[in-house]
């Protein structure tokens, strides 16, 4: 059931699905900026990041203003390079500022994780994954209780959900190639090779290299 609600959520905006969500963002644009709501509108997404539907998690719907931040002209003088009308980039994503939103108006909770529902021409909207911290159900589930621990207090503050560690350049399928580390790594195994670059003078094919790691063994 799972995996069709997932290929269904992929062609969301195709055909009589298109309509159907056009609907929901008409409705959801009158109601408050967080609402908390009784299930998931994607429960195979909601499901893979740990929702569960017992007492001590809630759901709640955040809508977020699209575009970089609205800041006054300068009037001092600068050149206009310096202005900054053409627009000020938040440091965050999008989702993480839902997530912040939501931990702001449930104190009482932790964020689990979020994940995307819909947008319109100004706004975004995410539904977030809350879990109560203090509840015994929460506390005795093993499968969750490691966020009843006192480390784990304001994690969403503190970059610790999957949005702020993305946020932070911290994803596994970045790999190490943008560490230093790596990049040493890389010239190590050229110096061991005796490898110059092609565009140099005196480069070498690499069979030319192989023979004369043979020669030296």
């Amino acid at each position: 059931m799972y995996h069709y609600l997932a290929e269904t959520w992929q062609k969301i905006y195709e055909g009589e699905l298109k309509q159907v969500l056009r609907e929901k963002i008409i409705r959801w644009r009158k109601e408050p900026a967080v609402v908390r709501i009784d299930k998931p509108t994607r429960l195979d997404r909601a499901r893979s990041l740990g929702y569960k539907a017992k007492v001590g998690f809630i759901i709640v719907r955040v809508r977020v203003r699209k575009g970089g931040q609205r800041k006054p002209r300068p009037r001092s003088g600068r050149r206009p390079k310096r202005m900054g009308v053409y627009g000020y980039a938040p440091a965050k994503s999008l989702r993480l500022i839902a997530e912040e939103r939501a931990a702001r108006k449930y104190r009482n909770m932790e964020v689990l994780n979020s994940y995307y529902v819909g947008e319109d021409g100004k706004y975004k909207w995410f539904e977030v994954i809350l879990v109560d911290r203090s509840h015994p159900a929460v506390c005795r589930d093993p499968e969750i209780k490691w966020i009843c621990e006192p480390q784990n207090r304001g994690r969403v503050f503190r970059g610790l959900t999957s949005a702020g560690k993305k946020m932070r350049g911290l994803r596994k399928s970045r790999g190490l190639r943008g560490t230093v580390y790596y990049k040493w790594k890389k010239k190590q195994k050229e110096r061991e090779l005796k490898k110059r670059h092609e565009a140099s003078r005196g480069a070498r094919e690499p069979w030319q290299v192989a023979e004369k790691l043979k020669e030296e063994k």
